[in-house]
């Protein structure tokens, strides 16, 4: 995500910043249940599996980068997506996705 933010791809950078979120609340349900991950990409949802307790400004933040999960998208959606990617509207969510990852990360047991 990083890398991506510093060589201004923003739309490859929050993609990244929705799978480095998906790839930790999963590694949190592996913990706790002990089976193979989910095959869902939905951050609100893998958060509720998960059982974690976050803050309010989390659970929002996860809904909104839910957003960048691209995967799915048609490719006029994904050119919209790109569009609205300039550096001032990633770097509304840049710092937040990786304070929460660290956050995420340190709750690993």
């Amino acid at each position: 995500m990083k890398k991506l933010y510093e060589s201004k791809c923003y739309a490859d950078a929050l993609y990244y910043g929705h799978m480095i979120l998906e790839m930790i609340l999963k590694a949190h349900i592996v913990i706790k249940t002990k089976k193979p991950a989910l095959k869902i990409h939905n951050l609100r949802r893998l958060y509720e599996i998960s059982g974690m307790k976050l803050e309010i400004d989390d659970i929002k933040l996860m809904v909104k980068v839910n957003e960048f999960n691209m995967e799915t998208r048609y490719p006029d959606e994904k050119m919209e997506f790109y569009k609205l990617c300039t550096k001032s509207y990633t770097d509304k969510f840049y710092e937040p996705i990786i304070k929460l990852h660290k956050r995420l990360c340190q709750k690993v047991k």
